[in-house]
């Protein structure tokens, strides 16, 4: 576990204060945990969209070319 010494504003420890009684968290090391895992989810890995999703299953339909085909077409072999 890494430990880190943090300057907050009043703001941002009150948002931590009610993130810590929502989740019932012992501290606000627990309430900064439970912000960056959602923060993760949300921002940083958002789901895929649906387009791409069908683009991707259209893809995966396509015909696959041999790696001896491969090296022919491409004079490799």
């Amino acid at each position: 576990m890494v430990k880190a010494l943090i300057d907050i504003d009043e703001h941002a420890n009150r948002v931590l204060n009610i993130v810590k009684a929502k989740y019932n968290l012992k501290d606000k090391s627990q309430a900064i945990n439970v912000m960056a895992n959602r923060f993760e989810e949300e921002i940083l890995e958002p789901q895929l969209r649906p387009e791409f999703i069908e683009r991707m299953k259209k893809i995966e339909k396509e015909k696959t070319v041999s790696v001896k085909d491969f090296e022919k077409e491409f004079g490799l072999s």
